[in-house]
């Protein structure tokens, strides 16, 4: 069973997305949050595996909240951002933050159950169509300093490679047929790439390919 919190100032919204998550048989909304600051307390005694934190809410925002939960480390959950259309600085501070996804909030029911499930399975989740515009807006600003160079540094050719496509959008089994390994062997440098990196999930890695330089914005959207 996955626990889920929804965290969310509309409370017809936060009701919308229990609704569609308690009729799963495989999920289960343990706490609802209004705020950021009822959020920390309520991942605290709640312990949810899943957390969909909206950004913008009253006393304490998603992002702040998000930071809190992760470092504090009394939840050992994973957090879906969800945004409305426009993205801002603060969804890709929080991916930057520990955060697993974002979902903008009109997703689908079908696809916000998916997006939980992968999420909670240990995946990653950028919607695509609006994770390139993020990224062209907010990654270029930051330039390749010594401190990423020097990580990216760790990484053998190949797993460079591999980053370079999970920065792509590709899965897995693209990457083997791409790079002509076997899915396994990918998985393997996955693991080794979020592993030497000090990354905590794809989510991140994409980040950082972008940081880094690694990555640059083209036309292609960016989704796992």
């Amino acid at each position: 069973m996955i626990r889920v919190m929804v965290v969310d100032d509309q409370a017809l919204v936060r009701r919308g997305f229990a609704l569609v998550l308690d009729n799963e048989p495989d999920i289960e909304v343990v706490a609802e949050a209004g705020t950021g600051v009822e959020a920390i307390e309520a991942a605290r005694e709640q312990q949810p595996d899943i957390i969909l934190m909206d950004i913008r809410m009253p006393e304490m925002d998603g992002l702040e909240a998000t930071v809190h939960i992760l470092e504090a480390g009394d939840a050992a959950c994973r957090v879906i951002i969800l945004t409305t259309f426009d993205p801002d600085e603060y969804v890709f501070r929080a991916l930057q933050a520990g955060a697993s996804a974002f979902v903008l909030k009109d997703i689908p029911p079908e696809a916000l159950v998916q997006a939980v499930r992968t999420v909670a399975d240990g995946g990653a989740m950028l919607a695509p169509g609006i994770t390139r515009r993020l990224i062209s807006q907010f990654a270029q600003k930051l330039g390749a300093g010594r401190n990423l160079a020097e990580r990216l540094q760790r990484l053998t050719t190949r797993e460079r490679e591999v980053l370079a496509a999970i920065a792509a959008g590709k899965s897995n089994a693209e990457i083997a047929a791409a790079l002509f390994i076997g899915a396994a062997t990918v998985k393997t440098h996955v693991s080794s790439v979020l592993s030497k990196l000090g990354l905590r999930d794809r989510a991140q890695a994409v980040v950082f390919a972008y940081e880094c330089g690694l990555a640059t914005v083209g036309e292609r959207d960016v989704g796992f």
